[in-house]
């Protein structure tokens, strides 16, 4: 299990991995123990299963520093979401920070290149000289193996230009992380989100046979809710489960602590709240 340090103040909240739309459609398959699950939600306030440690944060506190270097962090989807979020934490801890997005835009402080991921040159671009990459994209409209893509071209990318540590971001219910959730949660997740699942696990396969220093994150539900301050990371295999939400900051936080632990490369790690 990895233990992963909290950085950031806030409030508690869990909220639903999939929209409510999803849920309500599949209420009829699971109906009674997904009301149950919402009991939790309600009692519990987010923080679920036996397993996972929760680290309390500091307030002001920074994010940490990779390794105790200032180092060139290149994030692939960092106009917006999770992506913006490990941007901005990363500026203020003092990385030099690259984003590469499709509509040149990204938070201040940072560099920013315009230009489609899954174009060679342009993901070469953006992770020449970086110490470190981290893929946050989300789907596209009319490609269903958006994710996969990006991916696997971003890996060309950093072996050609001798980069070797890589971060992606996937989701819970991707890969072996099934266990790690409730059976009428992972149920639902099948049915409603198929397909960005499926295109999840094309994308941690070709993490997996890259060669490179990875680790993969799989996030339950995002939220933009305020920062929690604390979460729970667990791997295939640990007790516990996972369930709800995370805010996008608290992941992003989790994933700056999880570029500095050389433990978590070559594993998958789930997170919620």
């Amino acid at each position: 299990m990895l233990l992963v340090r909290n950085l950031v103040p806030g409030a508690t909240r869990l909220l639903h991995v999939c929209n409510l739309k999803n849920i309500n459609t599949l209420h009829t398959l699971a109906r009674g123990a997904l009301q149950g699950l919402l009991c939790l939600r309600t009692h519990l306030g987010g923080r679920f299963g036996g397993g996972g440690k929760i680290h309390r944060g500091r307030e002001h506190r920074p994010a940490p520093t990779i390794r105790g270097l200032t180092v060139l962090l290149t994030i692939i989807g960092g106009s917006k979401g999770t992506g913006a979020q490990l941007a901005s934490q990363a500026r203020s801890a003092g990385h030099e920070v690259t984003v590469l997005s499709r509509s040149g835009q990204g938070p201040e402080g940072v560099r920013v290149l315009t230009g489609d991921a899954t174009d060679p040159a342009a993901a070469a671009r953006a992770v020449q000289r970086a110490d470190a990459v981290v893929v946050t994209v989300g789907g596209a409209k009319g490609n269903p193996r958006h994710r996969a893509d990006v991916t696997r071209t971003v890996i060309d990318a950093m072996k050609k230009e001798g980069v070797q540590r890589l971060m992606v971001q996937s989701s819970l219910g991707a890969g072996d992380s099934g266990s790690l959730m409730p059976a009428p949660l992972r149920l639902a997740m099948k049915v409603a989100l198929a397909k960005p699942l499926a295109d999840h696990n094309e994308q941690e396969a070709a993490v997996k046979d890259s060669g490179l220093k990875w680790t993969i994150v799989r996030p339950t539900g995002l939220t933009d809710k305020e920062p929690a301050g604390s979460w729970q990371a667990l791997e295939t295999g640990d007790s516990g489960t996972l369930r709800g939400s995370v805010p996008r900051a608290d992941l992003a936080a989790c994933m700056l602590g999880l570029l500095e632990d050389e433990d978590s490369i070559g594993k998958a790690v789930g997170i919620s709240s």
